[in-house]
Formats: C-alpha cells, structure tokens, sequence
C-alpha cells in the first residue's frame, strides 16, 4: 500500500485558519476523508471552515476563494474512480493541476487529499472507514497545517 513509509506529523495548529473544501461524489468514501481530515484540525487547534463543492473539478477554484479570503491553508478532499471514458483522465489533471497552481499562486498550503481510484473499494481502504488501512483526509490535513506552520516559521524569521 502507498501509505507505507508516511512520517508521523503533530502539530500546533492555533491560531490558523484552516478551510476544508470537499466534493461531494461517493458520500461514504468523502465522509470517511472529512471525518479525517476534522479529527486532525480539531486536535491541532485550528479554527476550521468547511465548504462543500459538486465534485473534484471545482476543488481549485473554491480552495483558492477560501485562500484568497484569509485562510492559511486549505484542505482540499476528492473522489474521483475511473469509468469508462477519458473523463477520469481530465477530471483528475484539472484537479491536480489546478490545485497545485493555487498553492503556487497564492503562497499558501493546500493538503491534496483527492483520491483517484481504479474501483471503489479502493477508497474504502483509504478513507479512514473502519477496517481502513489508510486515512487520507487525515494525512491531507496533517500536510496542510505542517505546511503552513513550516511558512509561517520562514516568513517571519
């Protein structure tokens, strides 16, 4: 599994404003990623904002509002499972792509916890359900606020 090796990450997280931005395709693989992603801010102190979009395609621009509205970072949470068509193919590099050029842009963090999937059960095994054996949207978020503490740290030496 992918999740081998994963550093182990705590940290303080007050006083960050923090914004979770979630689609909403595959209900119990995307609230297996939130309740992740939650229990991780919850413990880090952080003041958490949560938003919720139509699917991965809108995560980058909705991430970069939220950043662009004063959030730290951004923790952005997807499901996209391979069908048919190329449609996969496009939704996963715009979301990709357009996620990564919002942290680029704005100089913030964005956690990348969009899961793309051969099948379902792989989602399952990633989203923290139990008998998961990973947890996505808690590693999305552990990046996200590690991130924006390690910039707050360099901007202000």
């Amino acid at each position: 599994m992918s999740g081998a090796g994963a550093p182990e990450i705590t940290v303080d997280g007050t006083g960050l404003k923090v914004t979770i931005v979630a689609g909403q395709w595959h209900t119990e693989i995307s609230e297996g990623l939130l309740a992740g992603a939650h229990r991780v801010l919850d413990a880090s102190g952080a003041v958490i904002t949560e938003v919720r979009v139509p699917g991965s395609f809108e995560l980058p621009v909705v991430a970069k509002a939220a950043l662009d509205a004063g959030a730290d970072a951004v923790v952005a949470l997807g499901v996209i499972i391979r069908g048919g068509t190329p449609h996969f193919e496009f939704v996963s590099d715009a979301a990709t792509s357009g996620l990564t050029q919002v942290a680029i842009v704005t100089g913030k963090p964005v956690g990348f916890g969009v899961l793309t999937l051969e099948d379902e059960q792989q989602g399952i095994d990633r989203a923290g359900l139990p008998g998961s054996k990973e947890d996505k949207g808690a590693e999305a978020a552990e990046a996200a606020l590690a991130t924006a503490v390690l910039l707050r740290e360099i901007r202000s030496a």
